[in-house]
């Protein structure tokens, strides 16, 4: 049988999908990524599109030079046993993915993660909820 030209596995696609969210967050190219690596930029497309299977040992690099520890990349994989809290976690992480694929999401992020003042983030917080809640009384 040479049926080789299987679907890439919907944990491998969770995980790439997740690389990229975590280093799109960080303003990070593939580029900058692979270089850090010793890879290509087409070699973390491969991993992103989950095309091409992440090692232990290389993720656990790609959660180092991402900063976040590795159980980060499988947060909300498909076939996961959801409790009910994990359904609602589910749902508030998509909702996180969906913000920051938007452009707008990604500025406020990478802007809101250069301030290193926790008073000035709090106060940011609040005016933003503040301005949700004006919104939402209109």
């Amino acid at each position: 049988m040479m049926e080789n030209k299987k679907k890439p596995n919907p944990i491998d696609i969770h995980v790439g999908s997740r690389i990229r969210l975590r280093r799109t967050m960080l303003g990070m190219s593939q580029e900058k990524l692979g270089e850090s690596l010793g890879i290509t930029f087409q070699q973390i497309q491969k991993y992103e599109k989950g095309t091409n299977r992440v090692g232990a040992s290389r993720l656990q690099n790609i959660s180092g030079i991402l900063n976040v520890p590795v159980s980060f990349f499988f947060e909300d994989a498909p076939g996961e046993n959801t409790s009910a809290s994990g359904l609602a976690e589910a749902s508030s992480s998509n909702y996180v993915v969906d913000f920051l694929s938007s452009s707008e999401g990604l500025q406020l992020n990478r802007a809101f993660v250069k301030i290193t003042d926790p008073k000035v983030r709090r106060k940011l917080v609040d005016l933003v909820k503040a301005l949700a809640a004006e919104a939402e009384s209109e």
